[in-house]
């Protein structure tokens, strides 16, 4: 789904449903009503403030930290597998192929 701004450019938004006790919506809607926005905006923007306090804790810092080694081991495996896929010079494995070839044939 694409949202346009009021500058025209595109924002690519999605969808995320939530599940919430009715106590918690009628508040969020209380809140949203005092300040002329809708429901989304209110919690999009109570989103918005829980990431940037994220960014701050200890506990979620911390475990940054192993989640970021965790993606770069990964990333090194895939591209290990990649370059071994594809850097094999063609040359040699064609040579190879016709050795082994004659080899079988002979």
């Amino acid at each position: 789904m694409t949202e346009v701004t009021s500058t025209n450019s595109p924002i690519a938004m999605r969808t995320l449903p939530v599940r919430m006790t009715d106590e918690l919506r009628a508040r969020l809607e209380i809140i949203a009503q005092l300040k002329g926005h809708s429901l989304s905006k209110e919690l999009v923007v109570a989103l918005e403030h829980w990431v940037e306090d994220s960014k701050t804790d200890p506990e979620v810092l911390r475990k940054a930290d192993t989640v970021r080694a965790d993606i770069e081991r990964d990333a090194k495996v895939r591209s290990d597998a990649i370059n071994a896929i594809f850097s094999a010079p063609i040359e040699k494995t064609s040579a190879k192929t016709a050795k082994g070839l004659a080899e079988a044939s002979s």
